[in-house]
C-alpha cells in the first residue's frame, strides 16, 4: 500500500496545475497556489536585497543576528520563487534557530546558466562583505535549488573565497544529464517530479551548454574536494535518489564530512509539505535543523 499522505499529496499536485500548462501557468501555480503558504507562525518576513538580487530573511524570534542560512529554492532552474518556498524555508530556519535569507535568483529561459550561480555567489560575497563569519553561515536548497548550492561551493572554493561553516541539499538535482539509474526506473512514480520534466527543464537551463559541465551538473566536477560539512537528505522513491547517494558518494570520498539519510516510501521534496500530510516532513526538518545548529552555533 503507498503511503497515505503521498497518496494525498499525488491528488494535490494533479489539482494544482504546477505540473501542467505552458511555463508561465506552472510558475503561477506554483508561487499562488498549493505550495505557497506564508511564513510559520513567530518568524517575521523582511524584504531585503542580496548580490542584486531580490531577497527575503526570515527571522524567528530570539535567533542570533551574526548566522544565517543562505536558501536557494528548488524549480528545475525556470520554477519557483521566494513565495512558494517561504514556509519551508521558515521552518528550517526555526528548527535551527538562526535567521534565514531566500535569493530570488534569476529563472531560465530567459537567463540560462551560468545566471543562478552567478547571482548565488554574489549573494555569498555580499552577505561575507556584511561581515558575516563564513563559519556562521549555511549553503541550503532543495532540488535544482541543491544543485546550485553544490555548485556554489565549487564556485566560492574556486575563487578562494572562504567556505561556509555548512551545507543542506535536499533532493539535489546535482546530473543535467538524467542518466542515473533511478532517473531510467519506470517503477518509480512520484508525484512531484518525472524524468521527462527534468529533460525539458534541463534544456531550458542549459541552453547551448553541455549538461555535464561542472558548475551545471556538480556530479561531473572532477573535484569535490574541501567541501563543508554537508547534509544530504532525499526520498527513496524518486528519480534524484541516485543524484543523491552519489554526490555524498563522491564528497565523502574526497575526504570532506558528509551526511546521507534516505527517508523510506518518501518522494521529492518531501519537507515541504506539511507534517500533517507526511510526519516525515517535520522529522527531516528536525534532523536538518540539529545539523545547521551544531556547526553555526
Amino acid at each position: 500500500m503507498a503511503h497515505p499522505g503521498v497518496e494525498i499529496i499525488a491528488a494535490l499536485m494533479a489539482e494544482s496545475g504546477i505540473m501542467t500548462g505552458t511555463l508561465e501557468e506552472r510558475r503561477a501555480a506554483m508561487s499562488s497556489g498549493a505550495l505557497a503558504m506564508p511564513a510559520p507562525d513567530g518568524v517575521k518576513q523582511q524584504a531585503s536585497s542580496l548580490g542584486g538580487r531580490p531577497a527575503e530573511w526570515l527571522i524567528p524570534e530570539g535567533v542570533p543576528e551574526d548566522a544565517a542560512v543562505l536558501y536557494f529554492h528548488g524549480g528545475g532552474y525556470c520554477l519557483g520563487s521566494i513565495d512558494s518556498h517561504r514556509d519551508v524555508v521558515g521552518r528550517i530556519a526555526m528548527s535551527a534557530g538562526v535567521r534565514a535569507v531566500s535569493l530570488d535568483y534569476r529563472l531560465a529561459p530567459e537567463d540560462p546558466f551560468p545566471a543562478a550561480v552567478d547571482d548565488a555567489l554574489a549573494a555569498y560575497v555580499e552577505l561575507l562583505e556584511l561581515e558575516f563569519e563564513p563559519s556562521r553561515l549555511c549553503l541550503a536548497g532543495d532540488s535544482a535549488g541543491g544543485g546550485l548550492t553544490v555548485a556554489t561551493l565549487l564556485a566560492i572554493r574556486d575563487s578562494g573565497l572562504p567556505m561556509p561553516g555548512a551545507a543542506v541539499c535536499l533532493s539535489p538535482w546535482v546530473d543535467l544529464t538524467q542518466s542515473s539509474p533511478s532517473c531510467l526506473d519506470d517503477s518509480l512514480s512520484d508525484p512531484i517530479l518525472s524524468t521527462e520534466d527534468l529533460d525539458l527543464l534541463a534544456a531550458l537551463y542549459l541552453g547551448d551548454t553541455e549538461p555535464t559541465t561542472p558548475l551545471a551538473s556538480p556530479l561531473w566536477a572532477d573535484d569535490l574536494s574541501g567541501m563543508p560539512p554537508m547534509l544530504i537528505e532525499v526520498g527513496e522513491d524518486e528519480p534524484l535518489l541516485d543524484d543523491a547517494a552519489s554526490l555524498a558518494g563522491r564528497v565523502g570520498a574526497a575526504g570532506c564530512d558528509v551526511t546521507l539519510n534516505i527517508y523510506s516510501e518518501m518522494v521529492h521534496v518531501f519537507q515541504i509539505f506539511p507534517k500533517e500530510i507526511l510526519p516525515e516532513s517535520e522529522q527531516s526538518l528536525q534532523v536538518i535543523g540539529a545539523f545547521i545548529h551544531k556547526h553555526l552555533l
